[in-house]
């Protein structure tokens, strides 16, 4: 990560940040063992210029993981070129085409991450709900306000597919329909003969508030890891509210390290961060955060691939995690395209 030339007064706040992260204990990755990952809600990235200072805590908080789910990536990718340019050479953002409706807000879902860690394998594609035929037409039998997105990695001998959510807020009775119907599409995707790979580590932002709505996410199998379960943070700045979530099938529950978290980079006030902003002007909604705050804390978890036994086993989750593949796969060259960005549309 280089920061360059900063001013002082964001030298400062990033000190003021890296003690913050520091309390969030979060383990290093070790290259073929283990895997950070993370997922992060960073409120309407890109509709508006963000400051230097809230462009280099992003870097700083980013760069702890190796692989980052971002959810209201905005179409104006300006901001997050930055981020990268911060970040260093090695980092490589793969992100869905933006919907350009009042539903779908002009956002995108980002998959950022750190070459050395784990390498993009081929494929990227936003969900597809399943299809019935109604006169001359084929239409989806689920109706989301914005298609899940999804990506392959490989770090080690471990593949794994991500697919990362952001649920729609709308009304409650909207978002447990949505929730229930992703579920629904993932246990049908893991099921398929011809699938790209069985381990699915499920990410994103679920705008979970109620019981309920966790019980129609979590209805066909999907679990938290086990250092998640039952902890009582919240991933909203209030931390109140278990927005984000990681989930998977745990078929090798050894495969985790049982390390996981929510990086609270908030930490009840934004003023060292942001000397010059009232806080009393911040207002969220469970993550909306007025200027220059990125939106909900960071939820993590750590898994171990390496450890991870080869046969056949179904695995996922949203935030931060691994689960065992299928095919072991020899750890991908840093080679090819030289390209930074990758969009899939």
């Amino acid at each position: 990560m280089n920061h360059g030339n900063i001013s002082p007064e964001i030298a400062k706040g990033l000190k003021v940040l890296q003690s913050r992260i520091a309390k969030a204990a979060i383990p290093s990755s070790k290259l073929d063992e283990t895997l950070n990952i993370a997922t992060w809600n960073i409120r309407e990235f890109g509709k508006k210029a963000r400051s230097a200072a809230a462009i280099h805590y992003i870097a700083e908080i980013l760069g702890q993981f190796d692989l980052i789910s971002i959810a209201e990536l905005r179409d104006n990718l300006t901001d997050l070129g930055r981020v990268l340019d911060v970040l260093g050479p090695t980092w490589r953002v793969i992100y869905s085409d933006a919907l350009r409706d009042s539903g779908g807000n002009n956002e995108r879902v980002g998959f950022i991450y750190d070459k050395r860690a784990v390498a993009f394998s081929g494929f990227a594609a936003t969900a597809n709900p399943p299809r019935e035929k109604v006169g001359n037409l084929y239409l989806p039998k689920f109706d989301w306000w914005r298609e899940p997105f999804m990506a392959s990695f490989s770090a080690g001998s471990f593949d794994f597919v991500l697919l990362a959510a952001h649920a729609q807020w709308g009304t409650p009775a909207g978002r447990l329909v949505e929730l229930q119907s992703l579920a629904e599409w993932v246990d049908l995707k893991r099921k398929e003969k011809t699938c790209e790979d069985k381990d699915l580590i499920i990410v994103g932002d679920f705008n979970i508030e109620t019981p309920e709505q966790l019980a129609a996410l979590t209805g066909k199998g999907l679990q938290m890891p086990a250092a998640l379960e039952g902890k009582s943070f919240g991933t909203n700045l209030a931390q109140d509210k278990r927005y984000d979530q990681i989930l998977h099938y745990p078929g090798y529950p050894q495969n985790f390290s049982n390390q996981a978290g929510v990086v609270d980079f908030y930490a009840g006030s934004s003023k060292e961060l942001f000397p010059a902003v009232d806080a009393d002007q911040h207002r969220h909604r469970g993550s909306e955060a007025r200027r220059d705050h990125s939106g909900r804390q960071v939820s993590a978890a750590v898994a171990d691939p390496v450890r991870a036994p080869s046969p056949l086993t179904p695995g996922c989750r949203t935030s931060l995690l691994s689960c065992p593949s299928r095919l072991a796969r020899s750890p991908c060259s840093t080679g090819g395209p030289r390209r930074r960005y990758t969009c899939a549309a």
